[in-house]
C-alpha cells in the first residue's frame, strides 16, 4: 500500500504505452497474444482453483505487485512458509506504465495476457474457465470527480467479470480490492448481484489482518462506549483503511453490528473547536498514539541481533500533493454515530503513512483499551502477506472469511465523507443502517512470528520476485 498522491503525479504518462503497442511488445517478446492464446477449461478432477488475475496497472508496490507476489509463490504467515494453493492462470491489465511488470512477469511464469477482462475469464475459449477472479483496482491514472473521490473502475471490472458468469450460468467467487467503489449505489449493486447469484464475495483493507502491539482481543460480545482509529495519511484513500480497522473491532460488540446513522466531517477550525469541546475523548486518542510510539521506540521484535530503535526505521513518509488543492492538508475527525448509541472517530493526525492506531473504552472500564498495527519491516509492503492468505481462503473454501458487509459499510462512509467534504455538512445514512454478524477470523492474522524471519536486516526485493515454492 503506497503512501496517498495524486495519481496522475505519481504515474508517468502513457505516452506510447497504449495497449496496442504493448500489444505489440508482446508479440515481439515472444508471450502469447489473447489472439493467439489457446482456448482453456475447467478439469473437473482438478482441485487447484483456477484464478484470473485483473488488475488496474502493475508496477513496484502497486496492490497488484504486493498481491501477486504472494499468489504466485511462497509466503510467510505467523513465521510459516505457505505455497498459494490456487493457480493464476490468466491476466487483464487495465493501464499500462513505464516501469510496468505486466509484460516480464506474464512472460516468466507463463501466464497468458489478454486485452480483455472477458476473455481473462474465459482464458480464450467461450465459457468462463476459471474458479475465481482477483480483482485489485487499486493505482493507476484515473481521474477524479467534482467530489474529489477517485474513480477506479472497480464497479466496471466487476460488472464484465459478472457477464461472463451470467453467461456460462456459474458464479465464482470474487475478490475486490478495498473499498467496493467510490459511490455508495454502485457498492449496493456489487453486494446486492453478489448475494442474489449465491456468489461469494470479498473486499477490504489489509491493515486489519496485521500484528497488533501490544495485543488487543476484547472480550465476547464487548460492551463497547467509544472507540477512536487513527491513521496518518490522506482523505478517501487512508480513510477507508482507517474505517476498516475501527470496523473490524467494533463490529464484534454486543448484538452484533448495526450500522451507522450520521457521518460528520471536521476539518480546519471546526476540527480545532471540536477538539476543545471533547467531541472524541482525549484519553482514547492518546492512548492510541501511546501504543504507537511504544511499538515504535521500546519493541525490539528481534532480540537475537543488535538494532536501532525500530521507529528509526519507519519515519513518517510525506503525504504528496493531492489532486485537488482545497483537501485538507492538516488533521481532520470524522465523527460517527451508530444505531446503537456507539460513538466513534476516526483521526488524520499527522503524515506518516505507517499510522495505523485503535482504541476503544469498554463500559465500566476507566482505562482505555489500545494497540498499533504493526506492518512490517518493509512498510505496509507487509500487510499483503495476511490479505493473500484470507483471499486464497476465499477461492478454496467458496466462503467469506470475514463480513463483506464490513467493507460494504466502510464504502458506504467514505462516500459520506467525500459528500461532507464537499457540502461542509454532516451527511444522515439511514442507508447505512446494516446489521451484520462476525463470525471468529483471529487466525487469519499476522499475530507477530514472521517478523523473526523477514526482518529489517532481510533485504526488500524490487524486482517482482516471489520466493520459491516450499518443496
Amino acid at each position: 500500500m503506497a503512501p496517498a498522491m495524486n495519481a496522475r503525479q505519481s504515474e508517468p504518462q502513457r505516452g506510447n504505452w497504449t495497449r496496442r503497442t504493448f500489444a505489440q511488445s508482446l508479440a515481439l517478446g515472444g508471450v502469447m497474444l489473447p489472439s493467439m492464446a489457446q482456448p482453456h477449461t475447467i478439469d473437473s478432477a482438478a482441485k487447484r482453483p483456477r484464478v484470473a488475475a485483473i488488475f488496474t496497472v502493475f508496477r513496484f508496490r502497486s496492490h497488484a505487485y504486493n498481491i501477486l507476489e504472494n499468489f504466485l509463490g511462497a509466503y510467510y504467515l505467523n513465521g510459516t512458509l505457505h505455497n498459494p494453493p490456487v493457480d493464476i492462470v490468466s491476466f487483464y491489465a487495465d493501464q499500462f506504465s513505464a516501469g510496468d511488470m505486466t509484460l516480464e512477469t506474464s512472460k516468466r511464469f507463463g501466464i497468458p495476457l489478454y486485452d480483455t477482462v472477458g476473455a481473462a475469464l474465459r482464458c480464450g475459449g467461450s465459457e468462463l474457465a476459471v474458479d475465481g477472479v482477483l480483482c485489485i483496482g487499486e493505482h493507476g491514472i484515473y481521474p477524479y470527480d467534482k467530489l474529489g473521490r477517485h474513480l477506479y473502475p472497480r464497479k466496471r471490472l466487476f460488472d464484465e467479470s459478472v457477464a461472463v458468469m451470467k453467461a456460462s450460468g456459474r458464479y465464482v467467487p470474487y475478490f475486490n480490492d478495498k473499498h467496493l467503489s467510490y459511490r455508495w449505489d454502485e457498492a449496493k449493486e456489487m453486494y446486492d448481484t453478489a448475494r442474489s447469484n449465491q456468489m461469494p464475495l470479498m473486499a477490504g483493507s489489509s491493515v486489519p489482518l496485521a500484528q497488533r502491539i501490544p495485543p488487543l482481543d476484547l472480550p465476547p460480545a464487548a460492551d463497547i462506549e467509544e472507540a477512536v482509529s487513527i491513521h496518518g495519511g490522506g482523505l478517501e484513500s487512508y480513510d477507508f483503511h482507517a474505517l476498516e480497522i475501527l470496523q473490524s473491532i467494533v463490529e464484534s460488540r454486543r448484538g452484533g453490528e448495526t450500522g451507522i446513522t450520521d457521518v460528520e466531517l471536521l476539518t480546519g477550525e471546526r476540527f480545532q473547536q471540536a477538539q476543545r469541546e471533547g467531541r472524541w475523548s482525549a484519553d482514547l486518542a492518546a492512548a492510541a498514539l501511546q501504543a504507537e510510539r511504544e511499538m515504535n521506540v521500546k519493541r525490539q521484535p528481534f532480540p537475537q541481533v543488535p538494532r536501532k530503535p525500530l521507529g528509526d526505521r519507519r519515519q513518517p513518509r510525506p503525504i504528496r500533493s493531492s489532486p485537488d488543492p482545497r483537501r485538507p492538508s492538516g488533521d481532520y475527525a470524522i465523527s460517527l454515530r451508530y444505531s446503537d448509541g456507539l460513538k466513534a472517530t476516526v483521526l488524520r493526525l499527522g503524515s506518516d503513512g505507517n499510522r495505523w492506531n485503535f482504541a476503544c473504552r469498554l463500559r465500566g472500564e476507566k482505562k482505555p483499551r489500545a494497540t498499533a498495527f504493526f506492518n512490517g519491516p518493509w512498510g505496509n509492503r507487509g500487510l499483503f502477506q495476511a490479505l493473500s492468505h484470507s483471499i486464497q481462503q476465499l477461492f478454496v473454501t467458496r466462503r467469506e472469511p470475514y463480513p463483506v458487509e464490513r467493507t460494504l459499510l466502510t464504502t458506504g462512509v467514505v462516500d459520506a465523507v467525500m459528500h461532507a467534504y464537499d457540502t461542509g455538512q454532516p451527511i444522515r445514512t439511514k442507508h447505512l443502517e446494516l446489521a451484520y454478524q462476525t463470525p471468529p477470523w483471529n487466525h487469519l492474522r499476522e499475530q507477530g512470528a514472521t517478523w523473526k524471519t523477514v526482518t529489517v536486516d532481510t533485504p526488500q526485493p524490487t524486482r517482482f520476485a516471489p520466493r520459491p515454492l516450499v518443496r
